[in-house]
């Protein structure tokens, strides 16, 4: 299997996702960069609904990519290069240029910083040093999934370096034997709670790569675990097989998450009804993620001219995105329009804005680089999971 159109289906549609959630961001009560004038709780029920298992999928598939692309080059350490070059360049422009109007308007919402943002980009935002309660400067914000992907690609590689192949090949038996039949279901869910339960509590959820070990876990052990299934047989007869309780446990989980943020939101839960949930959670996110590989594999498996443009289209969304919302959103707050009205002009204009980046990028080679397209103008590629 040289390629899994399915998996590149279910990139699209999360990082498509990532775009209405983050708009979501604006409108829920969580804390977030910049804020309407009166967030609404409701809007945190439909948000629930992806917040567990939306980037553990991307981390997923992304180690599903890396294992066919480092199988491809043969050489662990030009995969390390190439991987590290097409990830930290967009990384590092992305700290550089494309997040910096986010903290800016972040600091005149929360803290209200006057200066406009050409004094704020070459007076302020390279201080390295914390602004308030957690403002970074400067900062990658949204990028940390580059970051973290960047890590577990460097972790794969050296693993590919230093293994013998006798040892490569035995994990890659004990993978399949240890997640094939209904173990694929409920040991990844066991796997997902106990980290809950002993980390989470300890660490929480930072995005600070060096402290955030409870996410290492999460995050790193779904992108290894992509790796062992790309070149595995029985754990996808397995996804294919076991859809239905999959599904079931990811609605289930799903209410019971929204029960538990209705009525404990505010931290009353006793201790045996917080593991509980914990457990529904862990249920929800890896039920959601088995359907959705199962939906890739059995009905998403083909190719179309869109899915050929939004393959290439979809990092430099991913890079552009988060930006137009907090600009945009924290232009429209002094107008205190209707949420519907806000809604709209943001979607519109974060829309407008992703494929006016790509387009041009596609077309001028030195910013699709800085955006995570090869160097090759029109016939760029992201960097991200999609080789």
């Amino acid at each position: 299997m040289e390629r899994h159109y399915g998996l590149d289906w279910l990139r699209i549609g999360a990082f498509g996702l990532l775009i209405f959630y983050h708009i979501g961001m604006f409108f829920v009560p969580w804390d977030w960069h910049v804020k309407t004038a009166e967030p609404m709780d409701w809007v945190q029920i439909p948000m629930l609904a992806t917040n567990a298992w939306r980037l553990a999928l991307l981390f997923l598939v992304s180690g599903v990519a890396s294992r066919f692309l480092l199988d491809k080059m043969a050489a662990p350490g030009r995969f390390a290069w190439q991987r590290s070059g097409r990830l930290l360049i967009p990384l590092a422009a992305g700290i550089i240029l494309f997040v910096a109007p986010q903290p800016w308007a972040e600091m005149q919402a929360k803290f209200g910083y006057r200066q406009d943002f050409w004094h704020f980009w070459t007076h302020d935002y390279f201080t390295f040093r914390m602004v308030g309660d957690g403002i970074a400067l400067p900062t990658y914000n949204h990028l940390w999934f580059v970051a973290y992907l960047w890590l577990y690609t460097i972790v794969l590689a050296l693993f590919a370096a230093l293994l013998p192949a006798g040892a490569k090949a035995a994990l890659q038996r004990g993978f399949e034997r240890l997640f094939s039949g209904a173990r694929l279901l409920w040991l990844p869910i066991l796997l997902l709670w106990l980290a809950r339960v002993t980390l989470y509590p300890i660490f929480g959820d930072t995005h600070a790569l060096v402290d955030d070990w409870y996410n290492h876990v999460v995050y790193g052990g779904l992108f290894l675990f992509g790796v062992g299934l790309a070149k595995s047989e029985a754990p996808w007869r397995a996804i294919a097989a076991l859809w239905k309780p999959a599904a079931l446990f990811a609605v289930v989980g799903y209410f019971a998450i929204v029960a538990y943020e209705l009525y404990y939101g505010d931290g009353d839960a006793t201790e045996p009804g917080l593991t509980l949930v914990r457990l529904l959670r862990a249920a929800h996110m890896w039920g959601a993620i088995v359907g959705l590989l199962a939906l890739a594999q059995l009905r998403l498996n083909r190719d179309a001219p869109i899915r050929r443009y939004l393959t290439e289209a979809v990092f430099p969304y991913y890079i552009a995105h988060q930006t137009i919302i907090v600009v945009v959103g924290h232009a429209l707050t002094p107008y205190r329009l209707n949420p519907g009205t806000e809604f709209a002009i943001i979607l519109a204009a974060t829309v407008a804005g992703c494929w006016a980046t790509y387009a041009v990028a596609r077309r001028v080679p030195m910013l699709g680089l800085l955006l995570g397209l090869k160097w090759k103008g029109s016939a760029a590629k992201p960097a991200a999971a999609a080789d």
